[in-house]
């Protein structure tokens, strides 16, 4: 079985509501996975968009979530994701703060990236990361990884 992360709010390359965006509630959207390798010891989140500011011309890639030591045997992350699985890390993301940011692209369609890594091994409290944090704490330790890719536009 391959690691696989879903939405029931969006399907893969479609629209994100804006329930889930800066325009909306801003609230995660609820996200499931399946096919968690044997010997996991833990999963990582990492949401990003790599379209700032403008998809026309990109310039850096804009950190929205990072999450890490979620349990395997987690199924997924409920909408708002209000109570994490126990264990679970949050990271910093790019607006300087722990938790979820929803879309919130200043011009054109961006599209937000949901990775998640099933690793090998539990991760150090890294106090919170940042993604370049979490990467380097993960490499190695890559057992599979999964995507989910969403889009946003404003107005």
């Amino acid at each position: 079985m391959t690691l696989a992360i879903t939405s029931t709010e969006f399907d893969a390359g479609g629209p994100i509501p804006p329930i889930y965006s800066c325009d909306g509630n801003d609230l995660s959207p609820p996200l499931a996975w399946s096919g968690v390798p044997a010997g996991s010891k833990s999963l990582a989140l990492i949401v990003d968009d790599p379209d700032a500011p403008n998809p026309a011309a990109p310039q850096r890639t804009w950190v929205h979530w990072v999450l890490y030591n979620i349990a395997p045997d987690a199924a997924g992350l409920e909408q708002g994701a209000r109570q994490l699985p126990a264990g679970a890390r949050e990271g910093t993301n790019d607006s300087k703060r722990t938790g979820y940011g929803g879309p919130c692209p200043p011009i054109g369609r961006h599209r937000y990236f949901f990775k998640l890594y099933a690793l090998d091994a539990m991760l150090p409290d890294l106090k919170p990361a940042t993604k370049q944090q979490l990467e380097d704490a993960m490499a190695g330790h890559v057992l599979a990884q999964a995507e989910l890719m969403g889009t946003y536009h404003r107005g």
